[in-house]
């Protein structure tokens, strides 16, 4: 039996920042996390927890099982150790896989790539022992994601029980320059506290993520119902009836969209005409408003909610005056929107200062190697 399966542990990774709101939402899926560290959370549930946080969870980016651990000083004790390893309880022959390796504090291995390779090794060798063919490396669409993690002179190999990030929640066909990552936006949804009866609105909405993300919530779509592959199909104990039963447990959480509840903006007609078509691939989505207007001339209905990633540098691709913008989108929010709350993301934190209101709180968030930042800001 592999550690997994004697144990029923498991590994989480969330984008660095999110660990309390994860460790709330397994918890609320019936899983329990025994240890927090920067950006992955060990957890311990049964079978159907494990299907379900996989099916259901907004903020985690991939589920490990870790399978085995040893001593590894050299890459000799990586190949031999691994080399016997049942593969087949996971990958056929004529199949495909990849090796996620990360590799630290361990003077044998100069980089991550080299151990990725002794293992790959390791996996075809033991096939072509055994079948006379080998399965083949595929980077992009991979039957099988194992993960090898290297450390001090021990390693230990996990299987990804997601089948790649989490994030890629299946219904983003059209997008944007620099988008926000789905798990972010959910993080951030959570970090509003929205009780689900203030309307939400996003007046500068991109690609729609915000609002994909708002809409799944409210209508309890669960964050993997667009997704045609799983990980944890590929595990040798993976029963299918289970998985059906917490599929339709899931699914038969969606309700239709509350009329005014969400609503989105955007000054550019073609980012709007791609997220109403990103918005369209969810059951329900293609009732939410969105409407190609300037900010500066909405009008935001009173105690509303306001989450929004406006553009930055980066998003934009042309210089312009962002110090002036922020200006001119503060000067709005102080005086067409009062007593609304907002969440402003910024992926410039140097522009912070630019929107002339002061922040309630302000917490760091990553998107897409920018170390952003999400403010609160009381409207009064």
């Amino acid at each position: 039996m592999y550690t997994y399966q004697k144990q029923n542990l498991y590994y989480a990774q969330v984008l660095p920042g999110i660990e309390e709101e994860l460790t709330r939402e397994l918890s609320w899926l019936g899983a329990e996390v025994i240890k927090t560290e920067f950006g992955i959370l060990t957890f311990t549930t049964d079978k159907a927890g494990l299907y379900r946080i996989n099916l259901r969870s907004r903020l985690a980016t991939r589920i490990l099982a870790p399978l085995i651990s040893f001593r590894c000083p050299d890459a000799d004790k990586l190949y031999r150790a691994t080399r016997t390893m049942e593969w087949r309880d996971f990958l056929r022959p004529t199949g495909s896989f990849a090796i996620v390796a990360n590799v630290s504090e361990t003077e044998a291995f100069n980089n991550s790539h080299f151990a990725a390779l002794k293992l790959k090794d390791a996996i075809c060798d033991y096939f072509r022992a055994r079948t006379g063919v080998r399965p083949d490396v595929d980077k992009k669409a991979p039957d099988v994601i194992f993960h090898l993690h290297i450390r001090k002179g021990r390693a230990s190999i996990s299987v990804d029980t997601s089948g790649g990030s989490l994030h890629r929640r299946g219904y983003r066909t059209q997008g944007v320059e620099a988008p926000m990552q789905e798990t972010l936006a959910a993080a951030i949804l959570s970090m509003t506290e929205w009780d689900l009866e203030t309307p939400l609105v996003d007046p500068m909405c991109g690609s729609g993520t915000i609002l994909s993300e708002a809409h799944m919530f409210a209508c309890g779509i669960p964050a993997g119902y667009l997704r045609k592959h799983f990980g944890l199909s590929r595990l040798p104990n993976f029963n299918k009836k289970l998985w059906e039963a917490e599929r339709q447990k899931a699914t038969r959480r969606i309700q239709p969209p509350e009329e005014g509840l969400i609503m989105g903006s955007d000054i550019c007609k073609n980012t709007v005409a791609s997220a109403w078509e990103n918005m369209s691939n969810l059951p329900g989505g293609d009732q939410v408003p969105i409407i190609a207007k300037d900010f500066r001339k909405l009008e935001i209905q009173e105690e509303s909610l306001i989450v929004c990633n406006p553009p930055y540098g980066i998003r934009l691709g042309r210089e312009e005056d962002m110090k002036q913008f922020y200006k001119e989108f503060g000067d709005f929010l102080k005086n067409e929107c009062k007593g609304s709350t907002a969440f402003i993301y910024f992926g410039n934190r140097e522009l912070i200062g630019s929107l002339g209101l002061k922040a309630e709180w302000k917490r760091p968030l990553m998107n897409g190697g920018l170390d952003g930042r999400l403010c609160k800001y009381n409207l009064y």
